[in-house]
């Protein structure tokens, strides 16, 4: 018999690029960022900004850079990710601008631009140079070691506004505790990559939870003990609430079962309320978001949390428009910590929402990109890095709406913080890398129906999981 055309399976189909729908969605996010900035401008002082032309042009050549370098090394990447970092990068330059004219001494904005700069210049060396996001596994014990550095270093400095998590030398300061967390994920995913089926199906069975062997379970704890440490000594509950929920998550996506949730929110609680109840700075800090008006009430004015809900009454649904708020009145963390409460007076309940629905799109295009991966290190590196920017948006959109107590973390891309947006560019651009894998054509088409290979699994020590 001779095969004929309708026996040749049918052609593959290959995935498209989308780089001109990413290129598009770039110049929308240029083009509403300039307009914001001009807004500020003729709202303020009835006349353009000098420099808005010069504003524009400068964040539209980072973002052609930026979307060079995706087009040449990463084709097939996720076409949002790069326009969603450039819009809210450039809101919050909007934003930060906006507030430097109520303080014409502390002008925050061209630095944080020299910042913006900075991540965007990491962000295209990390996706030219890093070509395949399994190498980072075998940095595993580095990260690690280089994160506990980066946060113990901290220590031996003053104290600034009552957390020890700056380091300062001069002139410069740098927020050490935001690298470390993209060294913990690295960790994290290359640490639960090796032991997952030791930690979903070995140990012993207590009541209806099945708990791992001491030998799994030790580094569990022993990361529980460093955030709980990480909050004594530092005196910042962000970044111990960032660094366990991160791992909690972790471990529940590469194991499966929720046990690991409630024991995670279990140690968390216990964490929180012994040094809630202890240490004097988180201690007031707890206070405050219980009584946000006691201030006010013992005749001392409004405090930063009661300013910050003064804001978001007085945005509504519409907001009072860019320019036109008074979210200044909050003080010196105006520009970071509470830069939320002036995107909610000034655009409103409307324009919140849309910054948390990119925020929200950001995360998921990055879980996205996690459950296409095939490798176990892959899809939990991706889960990972979207979890730090969801945590963090949880933990400081919940601060400053008095949902939580405070926690002094800068909202991502959008407050002041060089710190912070560099490490937030990094984050984009290894989603950058893990999307390409995900999304790119398998060269040898009969690979695509092998199973991947199987991780490094801690084998359980006889034959009953004891």
């Amino acid at each position: 018999m001779t095969a004929t055309a309708a026996d040749a399976p049918p052609p593959a189909l290959r995935p498209q690029a989308r780089r001109g729908v990413e290129l598009s969605l770039l110049v929308c996010a240029v083009l509403i960022s300039v307009y914001g900035y001009a807004a500020v401008g003729l709202t303020h002082d009835r006349a353009l900004p000098p420099d808005a032309v010069a504003y524009g042009a400068g964040l539209g050549l980072l973002a052609l850079l930026a979307h060079l370098a995706v087009r040449l090394r990463a084709p097939y990447a996720d076409p949002l990710l790069l326009p969603i970092a450039v819009l809210l990068n450039g809101l919050g330059l909007v934003l930060i601008y906006r507030l430097d004219l109520e303080t014409p001494g502390d002008r925050a904005a061209p630095a944080q631009l020299v910042w913006s700069t900075l991540g965007v210049a990491l962000f295209i060396a990390a996706v030219a140079l890093l070509r395949d996001h399994r190498l980072l596994q075998r940095y595993a014990y580095i990260s690690v070691a280089a994160a506990l550095a980066l946060m113990i270093v901290p220590i031996f400095f003053p104290a600034v506004n009552g957390a020890r998590i700056w380091i300062r030398i001069g002139g410069f300061s740098f927020q050490p505790g935001e690298f470390a967390k993209i060294l913990l994920a690295v960790f994290f995913a290359a640490y639960l990559a090796a032991n997952q089926g030791a930690l979903a199906y070995t140990g012993r069975r207590i009541w209806k939870f099945q708990f791992p062997t001491g030998r799994v379970l030790g580094p569990i704890v022993t990361i529980w003990l460093l955030s709980v440490a990480v909050l004594v000594l530092e005196r910042d509950l962000g970044t111990s609430l960032l660094f366990f929920g991160l791992f909690v998550i972790m471990l529940y996506v590469a194991t499966g079962r929720t046990g690991w949730i409630a024991v995670g929110l279990l140690l968390a609680a216990v964490g929180a309320l012994a040094v809630g109840t202890l240490e004097p700075h988180v201690h007031g800090r707890v206070e405050v978001w219980r009584e946000p008006f006691a201030s006010i009430e013992a005749g001392e004015g409004p405090g930063q949390l009661a300013q910050a809900l003064f804001s978001f009454a007085a945005g509504g649904i519409q907001g009072t428009g860019l320019g036109a708020g008074h979210s200044i009145l909050i003080g010196f963390a105006a520009k970071s910590d509470f830069i939320l409460a002036t995107a909610g007076e000034e655009l409103g309940l409307a324009g919140l929402t849309a910054l948390f629905l990119l925020y929200g799109l950001l995360v998921a295009r990055g879980y996205q990109a996690g459950l296409a991966l095939r490798d176990t290190f892959g899809r939990l590196l991706a889960v990972g890095l979207a979890a730090i920017v969801a945590v963090q948006v949880f933990v400081i959109a919940g601060g400053v709406t008095g949902l939580i107590p405070l926690t002094g973390m800068a909202m991502p891309f959008l407050a002041q913080g060089g710190s912070s947006v560099v490490t937030n560019w990094i984050i984009v651009a290894l989603l950058i890398r893990l999307s390409d894998s995900a999304r790119a054509p398998d060269p040898d088409p009969m690979a695509a129906e092998l199973p991947a290979p199987p991780a490094l699994v801690v084998a359980p020590a006889d034959g009953d999981g004891r």
